[in-house]
């Protein structure tokens, strides 16, 4: 048997599991998955989706989104901080990382395997598919080409040279060839391409809605990639993209109630959340263990993420957000942690790292949203948004009801909508990136060169033989 029908009858074995395990219908191509091998075009449905769902389950992965990815937004930021614990995060937070760095080589193989996997699919001539199933294959594809751009925005964001001053951002492979050397593209030419295969996928997967399922908050659905392409947009300060992407959204999905805020994030509620647009599947059986970011944050796994002392004193006491942040003292402070009858709180709230992966939220669109109308667009639309999060997340005080605490406010800035980023989203990778976008690396360490933003391209690429990929300045290869 040649490789290749190896790995394509894994596919099948693994798609047929689908129907009986969940955990199981991601993990085929995380295990044979081989990228020194050449593929050939996928011929069926069934071989389509399971590298698809390949490229959710390298999303999932620790050095992604799982954890590493989602935890560098946060130890470079204002927000929160790596307290060191067990050693993890402290090269990232200290911009002490060197070319072998394993945080660096670990996020960056991963992407690239999930490009890799979109690659195969991408390229898949689709004329073999029998005719009733064209339609599915046509979406999934257009799913690959979104989870493709979703890894080049995270690689550029991480590697390139967009917030150093130079011009370079990162390899863009777009064939599946093990054996092809290629050189980093500008920063103009990836953002191209992102946006490139973000339209691409929209088109694809509009033309094919009929299998668009929303309801499915486990693969991307055409809500859920207009969130996607909005993040990019802000990314750069094309507002007016923004804005229309969002609209699109708004009003298909709720903010969720204040008693239901925590609950939202465990896995209990997975995809049954009014306000889930896109999760990445875990679960108790492909659980991330004491790999998951949510033993990172537990006071009861490493608490090594930890918010700043400031950051508690943002919220309003009548803010539900504040209950989850304990103080375990005057400048010891947890987003997720146990109590002494087992109970959980926080937005991380499963340390065995079983709940499913927020990817998007529909209170994320509405700050995108937000921030895009008072850039151009229209201040009352924003203020409206920005009001649908707070009546969720205020309460009653003793002078005041919600509605009199919310009728009190008649104007929003974006100062104001900045800060309710970053209390609405605390913990969940973004604020890095924020602070990036709108020209605030006060976050970093004067001392710190600022080449120090990108993080270093893996020696393992660079001192490949015959490489034509060049480092980052100010590191070691």
């Amino acid at each position: 048997m040649n490789k290749r029908n190896k790995i394509y009858k894994i596919a099948l074995l693994a798609f047929g599991l689908i129907m009986v395990s969940n955990s199981c219908s991601n993990d085929f191509v995380e295990r044979e998955f081989r990228q020194d091998v050449i593929q050939s075009d996928l011929t069926t449905l069934s071989e389509i989706k399971s590298f698809v769902r390949g490229g959710y389950s390298s999303m999932r992965s620790s050095t992604y989104y799982g954890r590493d990815f989602t935890a560098f937004g946060e130890v470079r930021s204002d927000e929160m901080y790596s307290n060191k614990a067990s050693g993890y995060f402290t090269t990232v937070q200290d911009y002490s990382m060197t070319s072998s760095d394993s945080y660096a080589s670990g996020t960056y193989n991963q992407i690239y395997t999930l490009v890799a996997k979109m690659n195969i699919v991408i390229n898949t001539n689709l004329s073999p598919i029998v005719a009733s199933d064209l339609p599915a294959a046509k979406y999934y594809q257009g799913q690959a080409y979104a989870l493709r751009a979703q890894g080049f925005f995270d690689l550029l964001r991480l590697f390139g040279q967009k917030y150093t001053g130079g011009t370079l951002g990162v390899v863009l492979p777009l064939k599946y060839d093990p054996k092809a050397k290629q050189a980093r593209s500008t920063i103009a030419e990836t953002e191209a391409q992102i946006e490139s295969d973000f339209n691409t996928a929209l088109t694809i997967m509009t033309a094919n809605s009929a299998i668009d399922a929303p309801s499915n908050k486990t693969e991307l659905s055409i809500s859920a990639l207009k969130v996607l392409m909005a993040r990019f947009y802000l990314y750069k300060g094309d507002y007016a993209k923004v804005r229309s992407l969002s609209a699109d959204v708004i009003g298909k999905y709720s903010v969720i109630p204040k008693d239901l805020y925590q609950e939202s994030f465990r896995y209990t509620l997975r995809g049954a959340a009014s306000n889930s647009i896109f999760e990445l599947e875990v679960g108790t059986d492909s659980s991330l263990s004491t790999s998951s970011y949510a033993y990172i944050m537990s006071y009861n796994g490493y608490a090594n993420l930890v918010p700043f002392t400031t950051v508690y004193s943002m919220y309003d006491p009548a803010d539900i957000r504040r209950t989850l942040i304990t103080r375990a003292s005057a400048t010891a402070h947890y987003l997720s942690y146990t109590n002494g009858q087992g109970v959980t709180y926080g937005k991380y709230t499963n340390t065995v790292g079983a709940d499913n992966i927020k990817m998007v939220r529909y209170e994320e669109v509405l700050l995108n949203g937000a921030e895009a109308e008072l850039n151009g667009g229209d201040a009352t639309k924003a203020l409206t948004y920005y009001k649908l999060i707070l009546a969720n997340r205020l309460s009653d005080t003793s002078t005041q009801t919600v509605a009199q605490q919310l009728a009190a406010i008649t104007s929003v800035s974006l100062a104001q909508i900045k800060l309710e980023r970053k209390k609405e989203l605390l913990g969940e990778g973004f604020r890095q990136w924020d602070l990036l976008r709108w020209g605030d690396t006060s976050f970093k360490p004067a001392s710190v060169d600022i080449n120090k933003l990108a993080f270093p391209i893996p020696r393992a690429e660079t001192d490949l033989a015959g490489t034509l990929v060049v480092s980052n300045p100010g590191y070691d290869n």
